[in-house]
């Protein structure tokens, strides 16, 4: 029986982080065992928001395909491709604009949220709205029956599921199936600040940090502010060390709660526990990303042969879907 199909994509924004690696890679790499992956960097998208300025866009991508293979993802049983290379992408975006609402673009949640968070930028751009629309277009060119999402790409997957069904309504043909989500389990991390995670704040630990990096950071993570010394009691609720530990921890942690908040264990102490765990659980991300270092010619071979098979699977729903919009004469 041949395998269903998953299409799940990112933007190029550099080297990812802990929230990257546990949010959607670590899913990502469990997935390839049981269904016929396409794993796309989605560049047009990040174009809708950074149209301004896309000149660390080349650098972008080929760090982030590196971690996406440091993560364990297998290019001989996946087709990793950038979705630029494979021009159905747009066209069928451009056919499914012809019969799409309006409404249905402008009621997505993302859209204010993203427009209130990004106000220094100009996105009142048809790119911008529309970028729901390509990621249906970019799901349904290969007819994909899942898609693995967090929880803020739900409505996104929902409006793909309406085209979908718009699409076979109007043409009244079954070309596109009506994917299902498969929602990513992420484990929330703060930065080691404290806040969210991200870039902007200078917070994030690197998915492929080294050791060294990775001690380092530790050692800088905001503890319980109202632990003065090493015996007073702490409180793990309010603790960013803790929230690793509950993460990558090598076992014991509420033992290691319940010490904490009797003040038997510094905070000291604890990081570096947490450090040595987190540098074991990482060192096959690690080891692996050393071994692909610089080699831009690989990680480029890699695309151009999932652009090879992208276009050729994809090539096969636009004839359906021309076939069905008689644009075929």
């Amino acid at each position: 029986m041949e395998r269903k199909v998953v299409f799940s994509g990112m933007r190029p924004t550099g080297r990812l982080q802990l929230g990257n690696l546990l949010g959607a890679l670590d899913n990502w790499v469990k997935l390839q065992d049981e269904y016929r992956c396409y794993f796309c960097v989605v560049d047009w998208h990040a174009l809708t928001t950074a149209y301004d300025d896309t000149r660390s866009l080349p650098e972008n991508i080929f760090e982030m395909v590196t971690d996406w293979l440091s993560a364990g993802l297998n290019p001989e049983r996946n087709v990793i491709f950038r979705q630029s290379d494979v021009k159905a992408h747009a066209e069928l975006h451009l056919l499914f604009s012809m019969f799409t609402p309006i409404s249905w673009l402008e009621r997505c949640p993302t859209y204010k949220d993203q427009i209130e968070q990004l106000r220094e930028k100009n996105l009142a751009t048809y790119g911008f709205l529309g970028y729901p629309l390509l990621q249906a277009a970019d799901i349904l060119a290969y007819r994909a029956t899942a898609v693995p999402v967090g929880e803020d790409q739900v409505p996104h997957i929902e409006m793909t599921r309406e085209v979908a069904r718009r699409f076979n309504h109007l043409y009244r043909q079954p070309v596109f199936p009506e994917p299902a989500t498969i929602l990513n389990r992420v484990k929330l991390l703060p930065g080691i600040d404290g806040r969210k995670m991200s870039k902007s704040y200078g917070n994030v630990i690197e998915m492929s940090e080294s050791p060294e990096v990775i001690r380092r950071k530790v050692n800088m993570m905001i503890t319980d502010p109202g632990r003065i010394r090493k015996n007073d009691p702490g409180n793990p609720d309010v603790c960013t060390v803790f929230s690793f530990h509950g993460v990558f921890g090598a076992g014991g942690v509420e033992e290691l709660a319940e010490v904490c908040r009797r003040g038997q264990i510094g905070c000291v102490e604890c990081k570096k526990r947490l450090a040595e765990d987190l540098i074991a659980c990482l060192e096959p991300v690690y080891a692996r990303r050393q071994q692909l270092v610089g080699k831009k010619d690989y990680i480029r071979e890699i695309l151009a042969e999932g652009a090879r098979r992208a276009e050729r699977d994809s090539a096969e729903t636009m004839e359906m879907v021309r076939g069905a919009m008689n644009l075929i004469i």
